[in-house]
């Protein structure tokens, strides 16, 4: 009778794990056919909400967001966002010749669509482990979503400050404007905040932050043809 109930149990976990591993598959994809209408909110703002700490983000459709935003991030973040499938995969391959050839951690080489799967769906930090899910996800996302939901979540969820998400809280916070109003030095200032957003003021940047601006700023006036995607030839 003990073995037999050892076996039971035994056999009733090993049913609980498949099903919650059905569960993790098929979460992502599901949620992403929500997301293609609905707000979401990333893992980062659920963190806070769980932690009953302030949130500041307000959804705004493309429409209402300053196209001098748009030009910034891309060209500042990821300016083969119209091109690739979600993962620029040699980019992704210089981080790896990085790795086994110096032994340094990977960095950068994260698309807007990979950054936009981890606002989603992962955590904040560096792991191999949470890299090796992005590039599914992303693919996912590019599978499933259009470039421009994908760029309009991005500046709804990506984060501009302690629990400042989204553009145009940012744009409300540090300039006291709404998002659509942004002239193309405060979205440079903004776009060149993300990699440091808890360290750099874009209503009071510091002269590293000034020069990355008008490095952006120089950049998007001759980019060419790398935001169609978005804002239309």
């Amino acid at each position: 009778m003990r073995l037999r109930s050892a076996l039971k149990d035994r056999s009733s976990w090993r049913r609980w794990i498949i099903r919650m591993l059905v569960v993790i598959v098929l979460l992502p994809p599901v949620l992403t056919v929500l997301y293609a209408v609905v707000p979401p909110v990333s893992t980062l703002m659920l963190g806070r909400y769980a932690q009953l700490l302030w949130v500041d983000r307000q959804w705004k459709p493309l429409e209402e967001i300053s196209p001098h935003l748009v030009r910034s991030i891309i060209t500042s973040e990821d300016s083969g966002f119209c091109v690739h499938g979600g993962v620029e995969w040699e980019a992704l391959q210089k981080q790896v010749d990085v790795l086994l050839n110096e032994g340094e951690s990977p960095r950068g080489a994260s698309t807007l669509t990979m950054q936009t799967a981890k606002n989603l769906f992962l955590w904040n930090g560096r792991s191999f482990v949470r890299k090796g899910l992005e590039l599914p996800l992303a693919l996912m996302l590019d599978a499933m979503l259009t470039k421009r939901r994908i760029m309009e979540i991005y500046l709804n969820i990506a984060e501009w400050g302690e629990g400042i998400f989204g553009a145009e809280a940012a744009a409300q916070a540090w300039y006291g404007i709404p998002a659509k109003d942004l002239s193309r030095t405060q979205a440079a200032r903004l776009a060149t905040a993300l990699p440091n957003p808890l360290g750099r003021n874009p209503a009071k940047p510091s002269s590293g932050h000034r020069k990355l601006a008008a490095t952006n700023l120089s950049r998007v006036k001759v980019a060419g043809d790398i935001f169609s995607c978005v804002l239309g030839s």
